[in-house]
């Protein structure tokens, strides 16, 4: 197996950073519109429109139709929904991470590089909400690289890096439908805190709920 070298950012992985986060949250597509499928609201309102159509109009052919083109429209809002994040964080923090975590006190920006790759990435930053945390942000790797525990050692480094610096835990938000995520972060030993609704509209509607995990660091006190 190739080893896996972590180190912090540098300019000339930019490219490469911005591709994998990119890949990385398209991939969460598919299981969001599954997602958005499993809701009450979403199968009462094709329910509704397939019984109406078929009532009025004597015929499978119109209702099946509009119901195909529903759920077509419902994918096309998820994978805009998703296009609309990438654009929004490719814009932000990922447009100046020098300027984000690396001249930031207490916070820091990691790639994970095989054979002079990049094939992952890790940051934290002081929490906003959480001034005793570091939050963990930015986690993503190349499915070509899965499988190599690339994510468990981004993930201690985080750790250690937070430990060093005195706060007592490490927190991150995931959503619902990233499920290998979170068998990631609770096999780490991360504590579910709380689970919340996006505030949009759309995701109120559709249910689209967020997780907050915490990992608790062990002190020489303790």
């Amino acid at each position: 197996m190739a080893s896996v070298t972590i180190r912090a950012y540098r300019k000339d992985d930019d490219e490469a950073v911005k591709e994998i986060f990119t890949l990385g949250m398209s991939e969460h597509v598919p299981s969001s519109f599954v997602h958005v499928l499993k809701q009450p609201l979403t199968q009462m309102v094709l329910m509704c429109v397939f019984c109406a159509l078929m009532t009025s109009s004597k015929s499978f052919l119109l209702p099946i139709l509009a119901v195909t083109l529903l759920l077509a429209g419902a994918r096309q809002l998820v994978v805009h929904l998703f296009n609309r994040y990438i654009e929004t964080s490719l814009k932000k923090d990922l447009n100046s991470i020098s300027e984000t975590y690396l001249k930031q006190k207490d916070a820091c920006f990691w790639v994970a590089e095989v054979e002079g790759r990049v094939v992952g990435t890790v940051a934290c930053l002081p929490a906003e909400n959480a001034p005793e945390c570091l939050e963990l942000k930015r986690l993503s790797v190349r499915r070509s690289h899965r499988g190599m525990g690339i994510a468990k050692a981004l993930c201690r480094t985080v750790a250690e890096f937070t430990g060093a610096r005195g706060y007592a835990a490490v927190t991150l938000v995931t959503s619902v439908v990233q499920t290998d995520a979170c068998r990631l972060y609770e096999h780490l030993g991360y504590e579910k805190i709380r689970e919340f609704v996006v505030p949009e509209l759309v995701a109120r509607i559709t249910n689209f709920t967020l997780v907050e995990y915490r990992l608790y660091l062990r002190t020489d006190a303790d």
